[in-house]
Order: C-alpha cells, then structure tokens, then sequence
C-alpha cells in the first residue's frame, strides 16, 4: 500500500515542463534506469529528479513500471484480436462485460470502441482450440454478444520511442 496522495481522475492535470517531459520519454524507454543516470540524461540533480518522479507518480501521470514479457516464449504462441458487438439491450452493461472479460486469464487487454464494433479483445492462448472455447464459450455463448470477429496476429511489432522521435513535442508536431 502507497502512502502518496493519488489525484483524482477528474481534477485536471498538472502543467509539465520540457524536464518533466524528458523524463517520461526516458523513462518510456528505460523504466528501470537508476535515478542518478535519468537526472544526468535530463540534466537535473538526481535529489531534483527523484522528487519530480515523485510528484509525476502522485499526479497520475506515471502509473506504473513494468517488465516486456515475451508470452510466445511462455507457449502463449497463438495472440488474437477479437472484435466484438453487444446487442443493443445489452448497452447499459458495457463496462460491467468488459470487466468480466478482464477476469479472464487469456486476455491480455480490453479497449472500447467507437464505430459498429463496441470492443476489441487482446487475448493470448496455448492453442487454436483454446483461442476457439474462449471465443464459443466467453463470447458467443453471452447472450450479450451479438457479434463477434476474430483476427489472428501473425506478428506483432512495437514502437521504439527512443528511435522513432526524440521527445513528446516532436511527436505532437509530426504531420504525414
């Protein structure tokens, strides 16, 4: 249990300086970089950047750390996207469907949708035949569901932050 003050989610937030920003992308890059090499890689005192880390982790903006997991290595070879549609009965229990969904121990991620889809499900199996019961028995089988789509991810590449811009601002300045 932390004893730092957590922002509620509807207080606005805080106003960044260009520091504050380099140390999120650096940390973006390297969540596991000691404190005094990211206060030398943004140019502050290490006591200067433990204390903005600190109130970035108060304010909400940092949420966690975590570790890169190859779950194919874990024999987690089969990753799907499953798009879903509920009936429109069903509308007023979306949160409450996606919440169930995130119990399950296959899947990975939920994210609601704006279009004719109103999810897509991330999910992870051992097995054609698990990655088939999840969808039969979690979502077609929920009276809920009216439709659903699945898609198998051959491969799946992740940005590197740390090759593709160089900092926050360069990204929202990017025009194709």
């Amino acid at each position: 249990m932390s004893d730092r003050i957590v922002r509620r989610p509807d207080a606005p937030p805080p106003r960044l300086d260009e520091v504050d920003e380099r140390i999120l992308w650096v940390l973006a890059s390297d969540a596991r970089i000691p404190n005094n090499r990211l206060a030398a890689a943004v140019g502050i005192a290490p006591s200067t950047c433990l204390v903005r880390v600190r109130a970035l982790e108060d304010a909400g903006i940092i949420t966690g750390y975590r570790a890169e997991v190859d779950i194919a290595r874990l024999g987690f070879s089969i990753e799907a996207m499953v798009s879903v549609r509920v009936h429109a009965a069903a509308r007023h229990e979306l949160r409450e469907f996606a919440k169930r969904l995130l119990r399950v121990p296959v899947v990975l991620d939920v994210s609601f949708l704006a279009g004719d889809k109103d999810f897509l499900v991330h999910i992870a199996c051992t097995s054609t035949e698990q990655l088939r019961d999840f969808v039969a028995d979690e979502l077609s089988g929920d009276p809920s569901v009216a439709t659903t789509q699945t898609s198998i991810v051959f491969e799946r590449l992740v940005a590197d932050r740390e090759h593709q811009a160089r900092s926050y601002g360069e990204l929202r300045r990017w025009q194709a």
